[in-house]
């Protein structure tokens, strides 16, 4: 039984009601809703979405006939990124707030191929807007001197899931929440697009400035499964500069 199977078979979701979508085609064509099937399109093999799987308890199952999604999905349902990675089960926006420490940084960007080696562990504060919103606050060194960047994540529908529009570059962030027991650890993964493509970022936090081997190996491993390459992969070095001053 593979992550998908189990993570479905967990939420008490049968084979019945359960679908792979076939894989080919690019996954950020699904960008917006990650189960996001067309109104009342059938869930047939034309549907492209790269990697993808969804569980939906819907009438008559997900069999050859495919499974019609209504304009409003009200039945439960369970979505998955590439590699069949869910977001975080019973996520708690309040409980993501406070200090973290980047310790774990992938991505197929130009930006980042052109500024690896110029990397290192940084501080993100992260606080709760009354309206369930994150405030990320994000202190790293460059050159001489420290640098803050502030954005806000806009929650969707589904807990765990963000989104946010960069006011500079004009590039669209989904941002996945896919795993994290708050008080150690989080692991979140984006997909980037703007008009001249679209690029996946995969970021693991710790609340201390180490984390063990096996978190490590888990995030490599995760970012693996989201096709990135070992050298688009990086446990950024430990540094203590910028960090005091991220209060």
């Amino acid at each position: 039984m593979d992550k998908f199977e189990q993570r479905v078979r967990a939420v008490g979701l049968s084979e019945d009601v359960t679908y792979r979508f076939p894989t080919y085609g690019g996954w950020h064509a699904a960008l917006g809703d990650p189960c996001a099937l067309w109104p009342h399109a059938p869930a047939t093999p034309g549907t492209k979405m790269q990697g993808w799987g969804c569980a939906l308890q819907c009438p008559g199952g997900a069999g050859a006939g495919g499974c019609q999604v209504p304009d409003k999905m009200t039945q439960p349902r369970l979505c998955l990124l590439q590699g069949f990675v869910t977001l975080q089960m019973s996520f708690t926006s309040s409980m993501l707030t406070g200090r973290w420490y980047s310790i774990g940084l992938a991505s197929n960007s130009n930006w980042f191929k052109e500024k690896r080696h110029l990397m290192k562990m940084c501080t993100t504060i992260i606080s709760s807007t009354a309206e369930g919103n994150l405030e990320v606050t994000s202190t790293y060194p460059k050159g001489d001197q420290c640098v803050t960047r502030n954005s806000l994540y806009s929650k969707t529908e589904q807990p765990g899931r963000f989104s946010y529009t960069s006011p500079r570059w004009g590039s669209k962030h989904n941002i996945h929440v896919v795993e994290t027991n708050y008080d150690e650890y989080a692991l979140v993964a984006t997909q980037i697009s703007k008009g001249t493509g679209s690029s996946t970022m995969v970021l693991l936090y710790s609340r201390t400035k180490e984390l063990s081997p096996e978190r490590l190996e888990m995030f490599t491993q995760f970012s693996r499964e989201q096709g990135l390459a070992d050298d688009e992969i990086l446990i950024l070095p430990r540094t203590d500069k910028c960090m005091a001053d991220a209060a």
